[in-house]
């Protein structure tokens, strides 16, 4: 039996939890790969998969060694690659998932240079504000947008830190006014963050030190920050959204700091990418890019 094309398959099948959508993706038959699993468990001497109506599940045994063939491939694929490209340009498709804020406002700023200095790399590029599992999604590289980066699993590079700060249309002003105290925000249309990671309330920063909770009476809650970023453009009211997110809208007057002072703390902009001994040559270049533009 060849163990690392055994491996192979058997991770495919923990990926794909069904033997069919894993034996397409390897472009093999049911059958074919039904006997490597087999081969597979008879030669371990235990059960890695359960079978039922709704698919395949791993055993306990089959999760440990899920996670040892997960670190094991990694490892030799990023060996190989990086003696297969010593002395030459990162080559490869690279799958990289990203929040929408990034992919919407950041990535025409970035993509055109980086595929000017990287020819041979194809991004495939996944758009979402879910935190992507990379090993079990098949994901190499995750920017992510967080308070904290708690996934020990994962390695992560830290590309900026930026302040959540307070902004509205001058439109919004023009009309309501602008308020001068936190109190003041009570009397406001606030535009909250319903995504999973968000807190229902607003923690402002003091400049004195101190934190204050405000809970706004939000009329619009957003699940995407992208479209919490277009309500508070058009005017519908004060968002709380990274200064890196509306640079420029505040440098062109579009959008206006609301008690400037006041931040609702920081969030760290980071690349995550899995745990391994070798870092494949494309995800290196691609992280060091993305840390040379966030800088």
């Amino acid at each position: 039996m060849d163990q690392v094309k055994a491996m192979r398959a058997f991770q495919r099948i923990a990926q794909a939890k069904s033997l069919s959508a894993a034996a397409q993706s390897l472009d093999t038959t049911h059958s074919s790969l039904s006997r490597q699993l087999q081969a597979l468990e008879k030669s371990l001497g235990a059960q890695l998969v359960r079978r039922d109506t709704r698919g395949i599940t791993l055993t306990e045994a089959g999760s440990r060694y899920y996670a040892a063939c997960t670190d094991i491939l990694s490892r030799l694929d990023a060996a190989q690659a990086e003696v297969a490209a010593d002395g030459k340009a990162p080559s490869g498709t690279l799958k990289v998932s990203m929040p929408l804020a990034i992919a919407t406002l950041d990535l025409p700023e970035w993509l055109p240079a980086f595929q000017a200095r990287h020819a041979g790399i194809r991004l495939e590029v996944v758009c979402t504000d879910r935190f992507t599992k990379l090993v079990a999604e098949g994901i190499d590289v995750a920017l992510r947008i967080s308070a904290e980066l708690e996934d020990a699993s994962m390695m992560a590079r830290t590309l900026a830190v930026s302040d959540m700060v307070l902004v509205a249309a001058p439109r919004y002003l023009a009309d309501h006014g602008l308020p001068m105290t936190p109190q003041a925000l009570s009397e406001h249309e606030c535009l909250l963050h319903s995504g999973p990671e968000s807190p229902a309330h607003w923690t402002l920063h003091m400049p004195d030190g101190r934190q204050q909770t405000f809970r706004p009476e939000a009329r619009l809650a957003c699940d995407t920050i992208t479209a919490l970023y277009s309500a508070a453009k058009c005017g519908l009211g004060i968002a709380a959204l990274t200064w890196h997110t509306v640079r420029s809208d505040l440098q062109s007057g579009a959008l206006v700091r609301v008690l400037p002072e006041v931040t609702l703390g920081r969030r760290t902009y980071a690349a995550l990418y899995p745990r391994t001994r070798h870092v494949q040559p494309a995800v290196r270049a691609f992280i060091d890019f993305m840390a040379g533009y966030y800088r």
